[in-house]
């Protein structure tokens, strides 16, 4: 397994590039930056594009996606082939994902796993938003509660639908906290990206983790100051 190199900063780019080489860069995405512009976001991951191209002259490609107010690691691909390699290994769900929130509150179960479908709708009125619905694309997450004093969770989901973890954590009764469609909407959304294993080298995959945002109120928990290294959750199932 590959073990990225410290985080790269970029002329030009206001956030980290944890891992870079020939074909694929994976960056700490801040929250509240969309990745790609919208009626509602103009400013979005896309206006950094030329300068993580990192001088080539073909600008790199956002190979997924995550919401606006989600956090952490995001892969960008930095040639066609990149592109295309990466792609497949979404469509085939051979790329891992960890996830870690804050919950309003918390199961009383340590772990667990939910298997339920997700259906888009909208309304003039409200917009958009996914549902838990038989007509929708199956959806599992498997979670894990890491620390209860700080409400503190792990998600690792098998499928990659919009919203998945946000539907999933709310339909258990326990919203991320700050989410503006599925939880109460006050404060920042607490959803973080924290690592991904990429099997781009089927002989050495690769996996990269982002550090919580300092701003979390989980951070303290875990800081050096207290003695405490941050949790070691395993990323695949």
């Amino acid at each position: 397994m590959q073990t990225p190199s410290p985080a790269i900063n970029i002329p030009g780019v206001p956030f980290a590039v944890l891992y870079r080489d020939t074909h694929l860069l994976v960056i700490d995405k801040p929250a509240g930056l969309a990745v790609h512009p919208g009626p509602k976001t103009p400013d979005s991951l896309e206006d950094y594009l030329e300068d993580l191209a990192c001088g080539n002259h073909r600008w790199p490609v956002i190979a997924h996606r995550l919401d606006r107010d989600t956090s952490g690691c995001l892969v960008i691909a930095r040639h066609p082939k990149a592109i295309k390699r990466v792609s497949g290994l979404f469509e085939a769900g051979l790329v891992k994902k960890l996830y870690w929130a804050v919950l309003a509150s918390l199961p009383d179960a340590d772990s667990g796993s939910i298997d339920a479908p997700l259906h888009k709708i909208s309304s003039a009125e409200a917009g958009w938003r996914m549902v838990i619905d038989k007509r929708g694309k199956r959806a599992i997450t498997h979670w894990e509660v890491i620390d209860r004093a700080a409400r503190l969770v792990a998600f690792r989901p098998e499928t990659g639908r919009t919203h998945q973890l946000r539907v999933h954590a709310a339909s258990m009764g326990h919203p991320i906290i700050g989410d503006p469609v599925y939880g109460d909407g006050k404060g920042p959304m607490r959803l973080h990206a924290r690592a991904i294993t990429l099997p781009y080298d089927e002989a050495a995959p690769l996996t990269v983790t982002a550090a919580l945002p300092a701003d979390w109120p989980a951070q303290a928990l875990f800081s050096p100051a207290n003695g405490a290294a941050l949790p070691n959750i395993a990323v695949t199932p």
